[in-house]
C-alpha cells in the first residue's frame, strides 16, 4: 500500500505533518512546544527520530510506520515513537506498520507489545474507527444488557442460585476467552469442568497466589453441587450462549471492549442481587467519572478497600495503562499500583476472575477485612482510593473498637460508612502519605448535622479536606438497591482548615443521560440530534465544572463548609429560573407531601 492510500483510507483531514513528504518530526515538535527532545536509539545506536505518518484526532493520535517488511527492528522504531508521542500530548495511540508492497498491516492499541497486539486487525480503517478503539458504542451497551438479562434467566432455566451466577458466568467466561474447547461431541459435563480448571491454571502461572485462588475457583464453583448437577446439555447450551451472545461485544484490547466487559459484571451482579437490596454495585459510568476526576495516570497506585467485582481496579488499570508508553511501564501498573481487598470470598473469587479476563492475572487483591490489613495499606502507599464500601455495614463487618461506641441496640453501621473515610484517612496520616480519595455515600452522610455523622464529619476535617461533593441521580444503583447516593472527594492529609484551599465544590448531577428500561435497568441514551452519547457530553460537562470550579445556577456551587453544615449541592447552589416548569412546581409539591406522609404530619380528617 502507498504512502497516498494509507492517507486516504485513514483520512487526509487528520493528517499531521511538520515537514516535506507528510512525515512527521518529533525533534522539531519537541523543539515548538518548549520540550526536551531525547532520542532513543536502537542497540546499533541509530536515532529514531522521524515518523511516516501521523494523524490525530479528539486526543487519539494513529502513528504509521511504512515497511517493505516487517522486522522487530522495526517494532523497536514504532515504540519510540508511542513514547516521544505520550510525553508530547498525553494522547492515546493506535500504532501501526503498513506494508508498502502489499495491504497487511500489524496493530498495536496503546503500546506495541504483545499484550496491547490486535491479531484480528488486519486491514487499515479509517480515523474515526481508530477512535472508537478507546471510546463505548452505545448500541453495543444495550445489546450486552439484553444478552445479560437473557442469560440470568437462562441460568435460572437451569438452578443455577442466585449467588452462585455471577462467578459461574466469570469463570465460564474467562474459559472461553483464553480458548475452551467443548466442542467434542463425546465430551461429558466432567470433562468441560476439568477442560475449565486447566485453562485457569495456565493462566494463574505467574500469580503468586494461584493455590489459593484455584481452591477457591474449584470448591466454590467448578465443585458446587449446582455445577455438578448439570448435564452436558445444559453445560453446551449455557457456554454456547455466552460465547455467541456476549463474548463477540467486549474485547479487552480496546477501551470500548472493557467498558462492556465492566458493564456485563455490573448488569450481571444487578440482576442476581434483587434479593438483597443493600447491594450497591457501582455502574459502570460512575467508576469511569471518579476515576477520570481524581486524575489516575501510569504514576498512581490505586486502592479499593471494598472492591466487591472489582469494578474501580478494572478502570482503574485502564485508564493507567492507556497513559503509559512503554510495555514496561504497562507491566508495573498491573504488579505494582493496583490494590484491592473484598471480605466476602465469593465475590473476592469474583474480583480474581473479572481481573484474569481483562488480561492481569497476578493482582494485588487480598481476601479479608480491610481493617485488619491496615499494614499492608501503609506498605502499598496508594495515591488514589476509590471505594463504594456497605452503607449497612453489620458488627461483623468492622472493627471492634468501633463498634463498641455503637447503642446496644444498633445492628448497622450509624455512619453510613462514612467511618471507612475516618479509617482508611488515619491508616495513611499515620505514616505522613497524602492521597485522593472519592468515595459513594448515602446522601443520609452529606446532610447528617448531629450524632455519629456529624461527629466523624468533624473529625475527619481536622486532617483532611472536603474537595468535592457530586449530587448523582436518585435512581443510580437501579435495579440493585435503592439507595439515594453522592461521590464526595477528599484530599487527605491536607487540613481543611488550611487558608491556602479553595471552597468545597458541589456539583448537581441529578441527570447523567440514562433512563430506567424494562428488564434491563438504566439504559445510556443518545442525543436525538447529534448521535452522540448523552453521557459522554454530561461527563465532560461535570468534570469541566470541577475542574474550573465554576459556579453555575442549577448545576454547581462552591462554599467553605464544616463538619456542622449540610454537604450537597442544593443547600447552596443558585436556581436558575429560566428553566423551571409546571412539572418541576407539581413535582416539588408532590416530593414534599410525600415527606410530611412519610414523616407522619399529614393525618386524614
Amino acid at each position: 500500500m502507498i504512502r497516498a492510500d494509507i492517507i486516504s483510507v485513514v483520512g487526509r483531514e487528520y493528517l499531521t505533518s511538520n515537514i516535506e513528504n507528510d512525515e512527521y518530526s518529533y525533534p522539531k515538535a519537541f523543539s515548538v512546544a518548549s520540550l526536551p527532545f531525547v532520542p532513543i536509539t536502537n542497540a546499533n545506536g541509530r536515532k529514531f527520530e522521524k515518523l511516516d505518518i501521523r494523524f490525530v484526532k479528539d486526543g487519539i493520535t494513529v502513528l504509521v510506520e511504512t515497511k517493505q517488511n516487517f522486522t522487530k527492528a522495526d517494532e523497536e522504531q514504532l515504540s519510540a515513537y508511542v513514547e516521544y508521542e505520550k510525553a508530547l500530548t498525553g494522547n492515546k495511540t493506535i500504532a501501526i506498520l503498513a506494508n508498502t508492497t502489499n495491504d497487511n498491516v500489524k496493530v498495536w492499541r496503546g503500546v506495541v507489545s504483545d499484550g496491547d497486539f490486535m491479531q484480528k486487525e488486519t486491514a487499515l480503517r479509517t480515523m474515526d474507527e481508530y477512535v472508537d478503539f478507546y471510546t463505548s458504542k452505545i448500541n453495543d451497551k444495550e445489546k450486552v444488557m439484553q444478552n445479560t438479562y437473557k442469560l440470568n434467566e437462562m441460568l435460572h432455566r437451569h438452578s443455577i442460585p442466585e449467588k452462585l451466577r455471577s462467578q459461574f458466568v466469570g469463570t465460564c467466561l474467562l474459559a472461553l476467552k483464553n480458548g475452551l474447547d467443548y466442542s467434542t461431541p463425546s465430551l461429558t459435563a466432567a470433562q468441560i469442568r476439568t477442560r475449565i480448571k486447566e485453562v485457569l491454571e495456565d493462566l494463574l502461572n505467574s500469580d503468586i497466589n494461584k493455590a489459593e485462588k484455584l481452591a477457591l475457583l474449584n470448591r466454590n464453583v467448578l465443585n458446587d453441587q449446582y455445577v455438578r448437577q448439570l448435564n452436558i446439555a445444559s453445560f453446551r447450551e449455557i457456554l454456547t450462549f455466552i460465547e455467541n451472545n456476549i463474548l463477540p461485544f467486549i474485547n479487552d484490547k480496546s477501551t470500548s471492549g472493557q467498558d462492556l466487559l465492566n458493564l456485563f459484571f455490573v448488569t450481571f451482579n444487578k440482576y442476581v442481587g434483587k434479593s438483597d437490596k443493600n447491594q450497591a454495585f457501582t455502574p459502570d459510568h460512575i467508576t469511569d467519572f471518579m476515576a477520570k476526576i481524581t486524575g489516575v495516570n501510569k504514576h498512581s497506585v490505586v486502592l479499593d478497600p471494598c472492591c466487591g467485582s472489582g469494578s474501580f481496579l478494572v478502570r482503574a488499570m485502564t485508564q493507567a495503562l492507556d497513559d503509559c508508553a512503554t510495555a514496561a511501564e504497562q507491566e508495573t501498573v498491573k504488579k505494582n499500583q493496583i490494590f484491592g481487598i473484598e471480605f466476602d470470598e465469593n465475590v473476592y473469587g469474583l474480583a480474581t476472575t473479572n481481573m484474569l479476563i481483562h488480561s492481569d492475572g497476578n493482582s494485588n487483591i487480598r481476601q479479608g477485612s480491610c481493617f485488619t490489613m491496615t499494614d499492608w495499606i501503609k506498605e502499598s502507599k496508594p495515591t488514589i482510593i476509590l471505594m463504594n464500601p456497605p452503607y449497612n455495614g453489620q458488627r461483623v463487618h468492622l472493627p471492634s473498637e468501633y463498634v463498641r461506641t455503637w447503642p446496644r441496640d444498633k445492628k448497622e453501621d450509624p455512619s453510613k460508612g462514612l467511618y471507612f473515610v475516618k479509617w482508611i484517612a488515619d491508616a495513611l496520616n499515620s505514616i505522613n502519605h497524602p492521597a485522593k480519595l472519592a468515595i459513594l455515600l448515602p446522601v443520609a452522610c452529606a446532610i447528617g448535622t448531629s450524632g455519629e455523622i456529624a461527629r466523624l464529619k468533624n473529625e475527619i476535617l481536622e486532617e483532611n479536606t472536603l474537595d468535592a461533593v457530586f449530587t448523582l441521580p436518585t435512581d443510580i444503583f437501579h435495579p440493585g438497591a435503592s439507595a439515594s447516593a453522592c461521590c464526595m472527594v477528599f484530599k487527605i492529609g491536607t487540613k481543611h482548615s488550611d487558608v491556602s484551599n479553595p471552597d468545597t465544590f458541589f456539583g448537581y448531577c441529578r441527570d447523567d443521560g440514562f433512563k430506567k428500561k424494562k428488564n434491563l435497568g438504566r439504559v445510556e441514551q443518545v442525543d436525538p440530534v447529534t448521535g452522540n452519547s448523552k453521557w459522554s457530553e454530561i461527563q465532560k460537562r461535570w468534570i469541566e465544572l470541577y475542574r474550573n470550579r465554576k459556579a453555575e445556577p442549577g448545576e454547581s456551587a462552591t462554599y467553605r463548609v464544616t463538619g456542622s453544615d449540610e454537604w450537597l449541592c442544593e443547600a447552596y447552589m443558585k436556581t436558575d429560573y429560566t428553566k423551571l416548569t409546571e412539572h418541576d412546581f407539581q413535582q416539588t409539591i408532590n416530593d414534599y407531601l410525600a415527606y410530611l406522609v412519610k414523616e407522619g404530619r399529614v393525618y386524614e380528617s
